[in-house]
């Protein structure tokens, strides 16, 4: 704009000013976009024929308020999401605590059956219970760790932190039920107990089975009868039938607990199936491979937190390379900071992170 204001015209001259941009460190520190990669092939857990639930997503949510006498709990759900089938299971937990977690997971295993890999972000529950069961494995005697390892049960596969969307296939569940079940108990707050906030999760996850896995075939009448979670987990193609009777708003302040849960469901029900088949459309992103970060680029990583000049600095030492060629999560070591308490710099650390929380500043030789 200065050149053109002083009367000059350069033929090529945005490339050539493009190009210093591209080039400037300043530029980038302060305008550059986080790196992007070609969105990663399913992975063969989702497309290899398996049992239902022999690999699942997990991730809690909630809380949710019950009442215990004259008291308020919070509960937490845990939601499990078989890779294969699209069937989901809910479990209460009474908190996001590492002991709750295993003893829900336990449940789980009770009810579907051994799991092989549970994929999941670092939550401390989820880290937690990888770590205790691999204190465990150490008590055992040689036979029984031969045939735990042999069967490769309970193997944790752990994203990046915030990496939320590597976990896109539980993550959009329990978007839909987490927003239902919430508009649904604000009508019974402080109403509930542990069973009935158990039987309603139950519930809620039986409504979720039954949705079409295609909606494809849904408008033609001369169709088959679309195929559903609940048709591979249970092997019946008849559905359970609720209780008879008509549920009234007026069950939610009734003393039947039973009706007040079937009522929240018929609202659950109208609601989630509104919510969910809207919202069943093909997205794509990321359909361009770009360049791969490499080790000793050097990065600043974004905080949503923290303004963009707050940002951390930082080198990286590792990168994960996927089964395709194309690195997407990579360990950088930040720089050093001083500390407030001794005034010295403290030592360096390193840190994993996905690459669209990463912005380039130099490239490596």
């Amino acid at each position: 704009m200065e050149l053109r204001a002083n009367g000059f015209w350069i033929l090529g001259c945005s490339t050539l000013v493009s190009k210093l941009i591209y080039k400037c460190v300043q530029c980038r520190k302060l305008r550059r976009s986080v790196e992007e990669q070609r969105m990663a092939e399913l992975p063969k857990e989702r497309v290899e024929e398996s049992a239902p639930f022999t690999n699942c997503g997990m991730d809690c949510f909630g809380p949710f308020i019950i009442k215990r006498n004259r008291k308020e709990h919070k509960r937490y759900g845990l939601i499990l999401t078989c890779l294969y089938s699209r069937a989901v299971h809910i479990e209460m937990v009474e908190d996001l605590s590492t002991d709750s977690f295993i003893n829900a997971l336990r449940c789980f295993i009770s009810l579907r059956g051994a799991v092989r890999q549970l994929h999941c972000d670092q939550g401390r529950n989820f880290v937690g219970a990888k770590n205790e069961l691999k204190e465990a494995l150490k008590q055992c005697d040689n036979q029984a760790l031969e045939n735990f390892l042999a069967d490769k049960q309970c193997e944790f596969v752990l994203n990046a932190p915030s990496a939320s969307h590597a976990g896109g296939v539980w993550e959009r569940q329990i978007r839909t039920i987490r927003n239902v079940l919430n508009y649904t108990l604000a009508q019974s707050v402080g109403r509930l107990d542990d069973a009935s906030l158990r039987t309603l999760f139950y519930e809620a996850m039986a409504i979720v089975n039954s949705r079409p896995l295609s909606t494809d075939i849904i408008n033609d009448p001369n169709s088959l009868e679309p195929l559903t979670p609940n048709h591979l987990i249970l092997m019946k193609s008849k559905l359970a039938l609720p209780p008879p009777g008509k549920f009234v708003k007026e069950d939610v302040y009734g003393t039947k607990r039973w009706r007040r849960i079937q009522y929240l469901i018929e609202q659950f029900w109208s609601r989630w199936k509104g919510e969910y088949l809207s919202n069943i459309s093909m997205r794509q992103k990321w359909h361009v491979p770009r360049r791969n970060v490499q080790v000793n680029d050097v990065v600043i990583i974004k905080e949503d937190i923290l303004p963009r000049n707050q940002w951390q600095l930082g080198r990286v030492v590792e990168t994960t390379v996927d089964s395709d060629g194309l690195v997407r999560r990579v360990k950088v070591q930040v720089g050093t900071q001083k500390s407030h308490k001794t005034n010295s710099p403290s030592k360096p650390s390193i840190i994993e992170r996905p690459i669209q929380k990463l912005v380039l500043l130099l490239e490596s030789e």
